[in-house]
This record gives structure tokens, sequence and C-alpha cells, in this order.
């Protein structure tokens, strides 16, 4: 048995070289591979053809295989047809009996890498399971204790969130989408949850699942998984430039001539709107939400983070909202500090703001020294996207001057400051970074 890492090296060349052969027989085939696990994947209308297509490569990669001193395990070996029809599907078995190899009859269920497919893709049964996996932990975790001892509510919410919950939903953006049906999913995932908010209360069973889980604390499913998606969307900008999922969803121009047939931009606007699935959402919504995100930025690497590199060079002056006479308090010690760093040539002073109206975002940074506002309009973005900018150009005039040591910027948003710190998955990476390697 050799080691994913060694595996990957090992059949790399030899996934180039029968992909080759494929190309030159024209073959219309695909194919994926997770370390020793292959996938060979023929779209057609006819099974007479799709056969006929999969005996041929798997006849070729077997010879390949030998070749390299490798052998298929037969035993291991499947098929597996999808059809959209409501009318009786009955596909034929593929007979590999001619070239030594096994006699394949379609199923109803493929399981692959921990996913259940049903021939609908529906994946009902795929949600049955881990469903029911999450239920049978739960039930286990009732052994910790009850109503009267053992842990508390508090411990019993962290370890479903932590232990169950994201069994239930693993592998939920292969069926949660927008305009996918999801009666089913909902019915089993918030019996399951339904389970877990009464033994975390140790409520009665008749009690209102939507009353038990506000007591709780917990999140409705469907709000979960709208949450969880969102944040799955931002993923598709993290990863490397020659992901696979970056090739399938990268919309610049082509820097080879050869072009990728598989990319969501070469569909046209009505193959667009009849495709459905997850990676489709991200293209759409991600790229109209977060146009400019750059998670690999050097300023955001370890190492390289200026908050570890100068930490003492950073610090937030916080208010307490709980101390009385707040308002005169904080104005009197903004008018001290105007004053006190006003005749210091070598401290920026500036104070930025931002308000949006109509879809209509309005950032202002003015420089005490300078005495020079700046004001900047822009159309349907956040408040806390307006803010940081306002920010980020307010330190740009600051670093314009000579012999400035020290900038104190005075801001009404304490979240849309610390967010140039956030070296984790944001939307406003780009002002961030911006920022950063200003400073």
């Amino acid at each position: 048995m050799l080691s994913p890492i060694l595996s990957i090296l090992y059949l790399s060349s030899l996934i180039y070289i029968i992909e080759k052969r494929f190309k030159n027989l024209n073959l219309p085939i695909s194919i994926l591979s997770f370390i020793d696990n292959g996938l060979f994947i023929v779209q057609n209308k006819s099974f007479s053809i799709s056969n006929s297509h999969l005996f041929c490569s798997y006849n070729i990669f077997s010879n390949l295989l030998n070749s390299f001193g490798l052998i298929i395990k037969h035993s291991k070996t499947e098929i597996f047809h999808f059809n959209r029809s409501h009318s009786p599907f009955n596909p034929p078995p593929l007979d590999l009996s001619p070239i030594r190899g096994p006699i394949l009859r379609p199923k109803d269920l493929w399981r692959y890498l921990g996913f259940i497919f049903d021939q609908k893709l529906s994946f009902h049964k795929h949600i049955d399971h881990y469903a029911n996996k999450a239920i049978s932990m739960v039930k286990c975790m009732k052994l910790l204790g009850n109503s009267v001892r053992g842990i508390n509510p508090l411990q019993k919410r962290l370890l479903y969130r932590c232990c169950a919950l994201p069994i239930a939903l693993y592998g939920f953006q292969m069926w949660f989408y927008n305009k996918a049906p999801l009666s089913y999913h909902m019915k089993i995932l918030n019996k399951m949850q339904r389970r877990a908010t009464i033994w975390i209360l140790g409520a009665f069973k008749t009690s209102f699942l939507e009353g038990i889980e506000a007591l709780a604390g917990l999140m409705p499913i469907k709000f979960h998984l709208q949450k969880i998606a969102k944040r799955s969307f931002i993923r598709s900008f993290k990863i490397p430039d020659n992901h696979t999922l970056k090739n399938l969803l990268n919309d610049d121009p082509p820097k080879s001539k050869l072009h990728n047939s598989h990319n969501i931009d070469s569909l046209t606007n009505h193959q667009k709107s009849l495709t459905k699935g997850h990676l489709i959402d991200s293209s759409i919504k991600s790229y109209g939400i977060f146009p400019s995100f750059s998670p690999l930025d050097l300023e955001f690497s370890p190492g390289h983070q200026i908050i570890d590199n100068f930490s003492n060079c950073f610090s937030f002056n916080l208010a307490n909202k709980k101390e009385k006479n707040l308002k005169n308090t904080r104005g009197q010690e903004l008018d001290e500090m105007v004053l006190c760093y006003s005749s210091d040539h070598h401290t920026a002073l500036m104070i930025t703001d931002a308000s949006i109206k109509n879809d209509i975002a309005i950032s202002i940074s003015h420089i005490h020294s300078a005495n020079r506002p700046t004001a900047h309009h822009a159309s349907f973005v956040t408040t806390t996207e307006a803010k940081l900018f306002a920010i980020r150009c307010g330190i740009n005039q600051a670093c314009l001057f000579n012999n400035i040591s020290k900038i104190i910027i005075v801001t009404n948003s304490i979240h849309a400051a610390k967010k140039i710190f956030d070296y984790g998955s944001h939307p406003y990476q780009i002002y961030s970074a911006a920022i950063l390697s200003k400073l």
C-alpha cells in the first residue's frame, strides 16, 4: 500500500497519459481521482453508448495499469447511473468478462467518499444516514447526565453543536442550494434537532419545537444552513489558483490557449438558469458580494502579520458604555486629545465616518493637521465596508506627510477598525490588506 502523497505522485503521470489516450480516441470521458479512488464519468442518452465508452476506457486503463505494475481490484469496481426521468428506470449491466473483468450490475445507491448518491440525486438516503447517526450520538450523550445531575444545559448545547450537528449536515452543499426541494431534508433534520433540544432542556416530548429551540439557544436548522452556506461561498476565494474548483469558478480571461469547457462562465445565461447547485450559487452570489477578496495576501501570512511583528505599536481606546455621563466624559477626553496632539508635527489625528442612504454610501476622512476633509461616494456597499474605506483613505493621506510617527484614528465603529487586524475569512480583506501594507 502506498501513502496518499506517494499515490498522487505515482498516479498523476498515469492519469495524464490516460487522458491523452482518451482524447486521441475521441472518447467523451472525464476522469476524477481521489488518491487511489478513480471515477470514469460518461454522459449520454443511450445506455448502450455509455456502456461501450466505459468498456473501452476500462480496457485501456487496465492495460496501462499492468504496464505500470499495478492492478485493479475488480471486486471494488462499481457502475452507477443517474437519470432524471420519472418513468421506470432499469439500466442494463456492464459486461467486462471479455477483458477478464466482472459483470457490473447497477445499484440503487452509491457510496463514495462518505457521500450517498441515489439515481435521482435527491440525497434522501444520505440525509437519513447522517441524521440517524447524529440522533444515535445524542442518545449516547444522555449517559453524561440528566436534568438532575451531570453536565448542565450549556454544556449539552455545546456538545450538540460541536459533535452531533456537523455530522448531520455533512455534505450539505450537495443538496442545499437555490431552488432545491428541501421539504424532506428539513423534516428529518428538524426531527433530529428536536430530540437533541429535548435532551438539552429536559423538556416534554410534546413541546413546541420553535419554543424549545429558542430556550436552548439553538438556531433553526434552515437558518443555520443558510448561514454556513454563505460562509462556504467564501471558501472558493481562499483556495489556490490551480485548484479544480477555482478553474470551474474563475471568470478571468484564460492565461493559456487551452479553453476550459467546464468553466461556469462558458455557460449561456439560459444554461445558467437551468443549472442548479452549490457551485452555481457560489459563482453568482460571491462575485456580486465579494468582488475583491485577497485571502492569500502576504500581509495575512504567518510571520508577516503586522499585529505579531509590531504588537506594541497598536492599541484600542474603548469607551465603557455602562459609565455614567459617557457623552460628556468622552467628549472632554476627545477635546483634550485634540489640543494635546494638534501642535505635535509627528502625529496625525484622523476622524473618519460613513453613512448609507438609499444604497448610496458616503465615506469621509478628516486629518486635523491638514484641515482638508476628503469625501468619497460609492453605491451598494455595506456600512462596514464604507467605514473601512474611510479609514483606508485617511491612512493613505496621513502616510503622505513627512515625519509622521503616530496616527490616531477616531471612529464610531470599533467593529470596522478591528477588522483591519482580523486575519480570518471576511469580505473586507481587500481593505485590510491595503491598510496593513501602507502601515
